[in-house]
């Protein structure tokens, strides 16, 4: 007779390690898939979505590490911003201008490499605010937020000075919100009844963080980067939902199918991440309603390997958060899903609603007089050569052309965000 059993006492027919509460949220339509935009959460649910989940090699399937947490109160959270998630955030239909507040665990560049991409096109896509990025500082200045950002911005020189006197200039700012790394269990967001804290994490260098979110009775943790540590048991202890990093302990499988050294692998694996043993570990002394791994190669062949890890000291409810996973969490419900996406898809627009609010304050913005960007940055010379649009353009489709601009001229920011003004009053 087998001693196994499911820790949760549930009937048979539901599995050794799967709870009662594991069942469809209230805004669920589709038990096996998630449509995005086909389900507006409820005011009492959490909803994340795994929009990256690998550290390294980049893969058709895992881009770099970003988590995406929605509420019901309309807010949305990125943690990490690897390279690729952007592009499973807009195929995940979320309009671009609504790609904010991002926090960042660490500057490696697998949590945040993508960055300088939205930074350059939400303003192109209707951002028009500076983007907003939380993250730690360092024991030296420049490994903080702050230095990261700063440096990207000359990075981007090429892109912000083309839009000097416009009115979207504003959204190649930057709104930094660097936390001491070392205020342990401090506040770094707290606003509209989301509260979002941090702590220290041992990993590369000083300034690693792990945060938490709490909001309406609901909590989330994304570990970042690390080894196993007591503070994580401390300040995630009891959470909804755990997501902690995870490396599977095979760094001879390393040099066979990456062609990573044992040593190197070894090296890395040891003193700055979590392996599957230690993962379990974790969740065992936090006892989530639901754990999971995220920032992992998801070799399919392995699968058994990484739960037998797990299992070793940890029974409860354990899932991979791998690309397009999607996790709805209510207080007395957990659902576990993969979201249904085209191939190809293109951007969703912002309503305009949400761009009178966020974007103008709630008043209707008044056209103003914007300069030509391109003046200062390119000599005439080089203009100069450019054939006349007449001779391949159709007649029937010449139409006035935005160039050459005139030094100032008129713009409407309600226009070209598809607002129109409000009717007439007499």
């Amino acid at each position: 007779m087998s001693e196994e059993h499911n820790i949760y006492g549930s009937p048979p027919g539901t599995g050794i390690t799967l709870p009662p509460y594991y069942l469809p949220t209230p805004s669920v339509k589709n038990k096996n898939n998630y449509f995005p935009q086909s389900e507006p959460l409820g005011p009492d649910e959490m909803r994340i979505i795994f929009m990256g989940s690998q550290p390294w090699p980049p893969r058709l399937t895992q881009a770099g590490t970003c988590i995406m947490v929605e509420l019901g109160n309309g807010k949305r959270f990125f943690f990490d911003f690897g390279p690729g998630c952007l592009r499973n955030i807009i195929t995940n239909q979320v309009p671009v201008p609504e790609i904010n507040d991002i926090f960042l665990t660490h500057l490696h560049l697998d949590h945040y490499a993508d960055i300088p991409y939205l930074w350059q096109f939400a303003p192109f896509n209707g951002r028009w605010k500076p983007l907003c990025i939380i993250g730690p500082s360092s024991s030296r200045p420049e490994l903080g937020t702050k230095a990261m950002c700063e440096h990207m911005t000359k990075m981007g020189l090429w892109t912000s000075m083309q839009a000097q006197g416009m009115p979207l200039a504003d959204a190649y700012e930057i709104d930094v919100t660097e936390f001491d790394f070392r205020d342990d269990g401090g506040v770094c967001y707290d606003k509209d009844g989301v509260k979002v804290t941090h702590w220290r994490r041992s990993h590369a260098a000083d300034g690693a963080s792990a945060y938490r979110l709490d909001w309406n009775g609901l909590a989330f943790v994304w570990t970042g980067d690390g080894k196993p540590d007591n503070l994580t048991a401390q300040y995630a202890k009891g959470v909804d939902v755990f997501v902690t990093e995870m490396a599977v302990d095979n760094v001879t499988l390393w040099g066979l199918k990456q062609g990573v050294s044992p040593f190197i692998g070894a090296f890395t694996l040891d003193n700055f991440h979590t392996t599957h043993y230690a993962a379990g570990y974790l969740a065992n002394l936090i006892q989530p309603r639901l754990a999971m791994a995220c920032h992992i190669s998801f070799d399919r062949e392995l699968v058994g390997e990484m739960m037998a890890g797990v299992r070793m000291h940890y029974a409860g409810m354990f899932a991979f958060g791998i690309d397009h996973t999607v996790v709805n969490v209510t207080r007395d419900r957990v659902w576990i899903r993969e979201a249904a996406l085209p191939e190809t898809t293109n951007t969703a627009r912002a309503s305009a609603e949400w761009l009178l609010q966020n974007q103008f304050d709630g008043k209707m913005p008044q056209p103003v007089m914007a300069s030509n960007p391109f003046l200062p940055i390119q000599e005439q010379f080089v203009r100069d050569q450019e054939i006349d649009p007449s001779l391949f353009t159709p007649k029937d489709q010449m139409r006035q052309w935005a160039h050459p601009l005139p030094p100032k001229f008129p713009m409407d920011p309600a226009s070209l965000q598809g607002m129109q003004p409000p009717p007439h009053k007499e």
